[in-house]
């Protein structure tokens, strides 16, 4: 089963948004990007998704892993 990836990234109105990769529409929006990163973590360690953190401009930040690898350990 292949995992998810949850993304934080600028939302266009202001703020910032949580969403799934593949998905168009925001799970939740937040005014600060702290606070949007705190949910979004803790999300993806409870669904053992990735996260991937963006940059006001769109680039990627941080990424981060939770869960369960589809690497196996020798090939790290």
């Amino acid at each position: 089963m292949a995992k998810r990836t949850t993304h934080v990234v600028p939302a266009p109105r202001g703020g910032w948004t949580v969403r799934n990769s593949g998905s168009e529409q925001g799970s939740k929006k937040f005014e600060r990007k702290s606070e949007a990163v705190e949910w979004a973590r803790e999300r993806s360690k409870s669904h053992g998704d990735d996260l991937v953190i963006h940059k006001k401009d769109g680039t990627i930040q941080e990424v981060d892993s939770y869960g369960r690898d589809n690497v196996p350990r020798d090939e790290r």
